[in-house]
C-alpha cells in the first residue's frame, strides 16, 4: 500500500523512535528542523506528532516539549508499532511477550468459540484451513491462511472485545507464524494440530478445543525458541509473507 505524505512522516518518526535514534525521555527536534529534514510542512509534522502521541510513542506538555515515551507506554497492539519494531529488529523479549499473550488470550477464546461458533464461522475457518493445506501440498501463501484461521477462531467466540483484539493481534500473530514456517516441515507438522482445534470447535467440545490450541501454541513457542537459539535472521513484517514451495 502506498502511503501519503502524512503516513510516510509518521513512519519516518516512528521508525526513528523505535530504533532508538530518539531515546526515552529525549525531546524530539523542533518543528522547523523536522520540516527541513523531512521536506514537509509544519501541518504535516504536527499531525504526525499527534498520531505518535495516540500510539503512545510521544507525549507533550507545556514547557516540556514533545518527548519520547518509554517502551512500556507504547501501544503494542498497534500494527504500525509492531512493523517498526520488526524493522528495528525483533527481540527475544518481544517474541516471548507475544507467546505469553497468545497463551492467555487464545485458549479462553477458543473455549468460547467451541460453545458459540455458528455454521458460517466454521465454514470460514474451514476455508482458511483448506488454504493452509493447499500451501503445504502444492506451495503458496501459508502464513496468510494461518492468520485467517486464528482470527476466525477469535471472531467465532462472539465477544466484541476479543473480536476487536483480533484485528490488533494480526501483526503480532503473523510474527509468530512467519518464524514457525522457517522450521523444516513446520507447517506440515502443524496441520494436524490445527485440524484438532477445528474438529473440537465443530463438535462443541470446549475443554478439548482449549487443550488442542494450547498444544499448538506451545509448539509455536518451541519453534521460536529454536530459531532464537540458532541466531537466524528473524522475519521483517514490512515485506510479503514467504511462500511455501510445492513438495
Amino acid at each position: 500500500m502506498i502511503k501519503n505524505v502524512h503516513g510516510n512522516t509518521v513512519d519516518h518518526l516512528g521508525e526513528a523512535i523505535v530504533a532508538g535514534r530518539y531515546v526515552a525521555g529525549a525531546v524530539i527536534p523542533p518543528e522547523p528542523l523536522l520540516c527541513e529534514e523531512l521536506g514537509v510542512s509544519r501541518t504535516v509534522v504536527r499531525e504526525a506528532v499527534k498520531s505518535l502521541i495516540a500510539k503512545g510513542l510521544l507525549t507533550t506538555g507545556p514547557k516540556v516539549g514533545t518527548r519520547v515515551q518509554p517502551e512500556s507506554q507504547w501501544n503494542w497492539f498497534d500494527p504500525d508499532v509492531i512493523i517498526w519494531q520488526s524493522k528495528a529488529g525483533l527481540t527475544p523479549e518481544f517474541l516471548r511477550d507475544l507467546q505469553d499473550l497468545r497463551r492467555v488470550v487464545e485458549p479462553a477464546a477458543v473455549r468460547l468459540a467451541a460453545e458459540r461458533a455458528t455454521a458460517q464461522d466454521i465454514a470460514d475457518i474451514e476455508i482458511a484451513f483448506a488454504g493452509m493445506k493447499q500451501a503445504v501440498e502444492v506451495g503458496g501463501d501459508y502464513v496468510t491462511h494461518d492468520l485467517r484461521f486464528h482470527q476466525g477462531l477469535l471472531r467465532a467466540c462472539h465477544n466484541r472485545m476479543i473480536v476487536q483484539m483480533s484485528k490488533a493481534l494480526g501483526a503480532l500473530l503473523r510474527t509468530s507464524f512467519e518464524i514457525s514456517t522457517t522450521r523444516k516441515d513446520g507447517p506440515r507438522n502443524s496441520l494436524p494440530l490445527h485440524r484438532a482445534v477445528l474438529d473440537a470447535v465443530i463438535a462443541h467440545q470446549p475443554a478439548k478445543a482449549e487443550k488442542a490450541v494450547l498444544i499448538l501454541i506451545d509448539g509455536a513457542r518451541d519453534d521460536i525458541e529454536q530459531v532464537l537459539a540458532s541466531r537466524r535472521r528473524l522475519p521483517r513484517l514490512n515485506t510479503p509473507a514467504p511462500l511455501l514451495k510445492g513438495l
